[in-house]
């Protein structure tokens, strides 16, 4: 297992949103990218365990893209994900409320192809999206 890497955030808006939010492909489509020159034009879940998670990231130009995926492992509905990603690294999503909403932590073990704060400033780019798209819905 390699180095676990965490970000964290405070989303404005109850546990049962977040959830929604987080797992619904409707919601995935409009929050799952790092920057705004990039999108994710499709998202499929297959919310059990052993069902399968799949995003599409793109670049809007075209450039680049690539399926982002994974298979559900640990699912407690409105408290924690756990999955493990297409090249076998672990991703965790824990979910508690707090006063004022929901803290969402991700921990996730760290690639070698990339430096380890450039991952955690990608996904804390992409937590910071689903904030202000969940806040904002």
């Amino acid at each position: 297992m390699g180095n676990i890497i965490t970000i964290e955030a405070v989303i404005n808006s109850p546990i049962e949103k977040v959830w929604e939010f987080w797992t619904k492909p409707e919601h995935i489509t409009k929050w799952c990218f790092a920057s705004d020159d990039w999108h994710a034009p499709s998202s499929s879940s297959d919310l059990k365990v052993g069902g399968k998670l799949s995003t599409r990231m793109e670049a809007k130009d075209g450039s680049f893209g690539f399926d982002f995926w994974g298979i559900y492992k640990e699912i407690k509905p409105n408290e924690k994900l756990t999955i493990t990603m297409g090249d076998g690294r672990m991703w965790e999503t824990n979910f508690s409320k707090v006063d004022g909403g929901t803290k969402v932590i991700e921990l996730f073990e760290a690639e070698n192809e990339n430096p380890e704060e450039m991952q955690k400033a990608g996904w804390q780019a992409i937590l910071n999206n689903f904030k202000i798209y969940a806040e904002a819905n």
